[in-house]
């Protein structure tokens, strides 16, 4: 019996060519194993087209070849294992845009309703230009917009400015917070009834239809729950951090859980900047100095070290924060108060944060939202 040489058998598989590749079958890698056993050959092939008729070919040349170059195809065994990987579909691809001017973009979310989650965003706008930042904000929660009345602004438009030849969007201005909410655009008792696509227009509208101008933090209130206005919010922008709001309860707790699970997703990666809790307890007038936990005790800090991400503060459940909210003049506007010392530790919190999330990390990306064999997937630009 002739012996049957592993190196007869490459020489050989050196006279198919590979298409499209201008080398042949070893030269180009395609040829992944050969083994001899005795009078069997076993013959491994990668090719790049995946048509079961290009697989068939590829086995007949190769048979052909190896029994015309090595030994007669009466006397010799030859198996072959053609691989052929489906090639990754090139997805239907919206970008993300860049906001000139815009140092730093601030997602405030839950993942409950009901949390106060657009009160400590407002507060937290307030206290940042109290600071002296400039401030922007957008109220991205196009269904449930609330901004307009914590801001004792719903009877204000934005007026028309042209920028460069363009008619853009001037943001409403109060209390030195930039502002656009689609509060502005509909009456009072208005339901808004739009499907994801004509929401996601809206914000978009709101974000590159207006000229914020310079602006060292653009807050942004989202809506409940993580869903398309979220994605569509991270599509459109490169958000730098997001801080989750959440009262001690643990059906709250739960959802926001899952608030920051979305925004540690591999595919979105926004950075958590920490978790406020809210409503954390209830001091009553006549007893300053008494603390009722009324929904429980340190929820939120507690999750804040399970999911270990940063705790940024508590706010208490005072009624002077709902009334203030209720006409127009956000609670943090009060000074020398507990209330306001409590923004104020939160709001530092928050910058430090930012500050260390901007030293430690690269810059965000905006999302790509894809689209692939009618599925819905999420990646990185």
């Amino acid at each position: 019996m002739v012996k049957i040489e592993k190196k007869a058998v490459l020489k050989a598989l050196e006279n198919i060519t590979v298409p499209g590749e201008g080398q042949n079958m070893v030269e180009s890698g395609a040829v992944k194993n050969v083994q001899i056993f005795g009078d069997e050959v076993e013959i491994d092939i990668t090719i790049t087209n995946p048509s079961l008729q290009a697989r068939k070919k590829t086995e007949v040349e190769i048979l052909k070849v190896v029994h015309r170059e090595v030994y007669e195809k009466a006397k010799m065994k030859v198996n072959i294992t053609v691989d052929a990987p489906a090639p990754k579909q090139k997805p239907n691809e919206i970008k993300g845009k860049p906001l000139p001017g815009i140092k730093n973009i601030i997602a405030v979310a839950s993942g409950k309703g009901g949390v106060g989650k657009s009160t400590v965003t407002a507060n937290l706008a307030v206290t940042l230009a109290k600071m002296g930042l400039k401030v922007g904000l957008l109220d991205a929660d196009i269904y449930g917009p609330s901004m307009p009345i914590m801001f004792d602004v719903t009877q204000e438009k934005p007026l028309a400015v042209n920028v460069d030849g363009k008619s853009k969007m001037r943001p409403v201005e109060s209390y030195g917070v930039k502002m656009l909410s689609i509060g502005f655009f509909t009456q009072p008792n208005q339901a808004v009834i739009w499907r994801g696509p004509m929401a996601s227009k809206a914000l978009n509208q709101m974000i590159f239809d207006a000229h914020w101008g310079e602006l060292d933090v653009m807050l942004l209130d989202l809506p409940p729950g993580t869903g398309d206005i979220h994605l569509s919010i991270m599509q459109a922008m490169p958000v730098t951090g997001a801080v989750v709001v959440s009262t001690p309860q643990e059906v709250a707790l739960a959802d926001a859980r899952k608030g920051v699970a979305m925004f540690q997703q591999e595919a979105i990666n926004v950075p958590v900047l920490g978790i406020v809790e809210n409503m954390a307890y209830f001091t009553p007038v006549e007893l300053p100095d008494n603390k009722y936990y009324i929904f429980g005790k340190e929820g939120a800090r507690h999750l804040a070290e399970d999911l270990e991400v940063p705790f940024l503060g508590e706010i208490p459940l005072v009624q002077s924060i709902r009334e203030a909210g209720d006409v127009g003049r956000p609670a943090a506007m009060q000074t020398a108060t507990p209330i306001e010392s409590a923004f104020e530790e939160l709001t530092r919190n928050v910058v430090q944060e930012m500050v260390a999330r901007n030293t430690t990390l690269p810059p965000t990306e905006a999302i790509k939202i894809t689209t692939m064999a009618g599925c819905a997937a999420v990646k990185k630009k």
